[in-house]
């Protein structure tokens, strides 16, 4: 009875973690296009305050015990780091191209791309069922994308590369904390600084900094409010994508987790 209660106790946690996962990536996805649209707030930059909203919020979990910090070598994190910024830059920019439906639907071809990545490089096998339900989602997604009355070919092409640089990432988080034995926040604790630290040199490069249009421009209090909201709701998605790959597999997360965007 006891391992019972623990199995209903344990389901009972991933169906939590799930479902905040898709409220708040649900959420993160709205508000990201109305700062696009209303504010036209740099896409780099709105991701540099995700990374960094991310890690403070970390760091205030760790003051408050609520995880312990686990040292962790940073050349065992770069890839992960790295795509990390591919992964949030490529799809913040597929949803500044794109509809939202567009953007939504090709999201869905994590789950397909993911496989494909474990099946050839890690050498894992997916059952007949999970194999057939890869033909409607990729159905759906191709045929959306040609009917969109919105088509865009360089949001097309954001998105495509949105979709592998975040199933890279999804399987590497997920080998990761089996490799280094860390726990969802451990691991996310040493790399989200990482993350923004490459792309604090990357930003300049492609975004003004200061006046107009940049990070340090004026801008009004509500456009300022509206991005600190998004960097404290695209902490609680990171917190929870780590959270279900720790506790379930890369292939769960992009059906429910990955609904939205930082």
């Amino acid at each position: 009875m006891a391992s019972l209660a623990d199995r209903m106790r344990g389901n009972g946690r991933i169906a939590a973690g799930l479902l905040l996962n898709l409220l708040v990536s649900i959420c993160i996805v709205f508000l990201n296009k109305w700062i696009y649209v209303h504010h036209s707030f740099p896409n780099m930059s709105l991701t540099l305050v995700h990374f960094v909203v991310t890690w403070l919020g970390l760091y205030i979990c760790q003051k408050l015990d609520i995880f312990a910090p686990k040292s962790l070598p940073p050349s065992k994190l770069l890839l992960l780091a790295l795509s990390f910024c591919g992964f949030v830059v490529f799809t913040n920019l597929s949803l500044q191209n794109n509809t939202i439906g567009t953007y939504q639907l090709a999201k869905a071809m994590t789950t397909p791309v993911i496989i494909v990545i474990q099946t050839l490089c890690y050498k894992k096998t997916f059952s007949t069922k999970i194999q057939l339900t890869l033909i409607p989602i990729t159905l759906g997604v191709i045929l959306n994308s040609y009917y969109d009355v919105k088509f865009n070919f360089l949001g097309m092409v954001f998105a495509a590369l949105g979709v592998l640089v975040t199933s890279l990432y999804q399987v590497w988080v997920g080998a990761k904390q089996h490799e280094l034995q860390v726990n969802s926040m451990q691991l996310l604790y040493y790399q989200a600084p990482m993350s923004s630290a490459m792309l604090l040199v990357a930003v300049p490069f492609f975004e003004p900094v200061f006046g107009e249009g940049g990070i340090f421009g004026p801008w009004s209090l509500s456009a300022l409010l509206m991005v600190l909201l998004s960097g404290v709701i695209a902490f609680m998605v990171n917190l929870s994508i780590y959270w279900i790959i720790g506790n379930t597999s890369p292939v769960t997360t992009p059906s429910l987790a990955h609904s939205g965007v930082k």
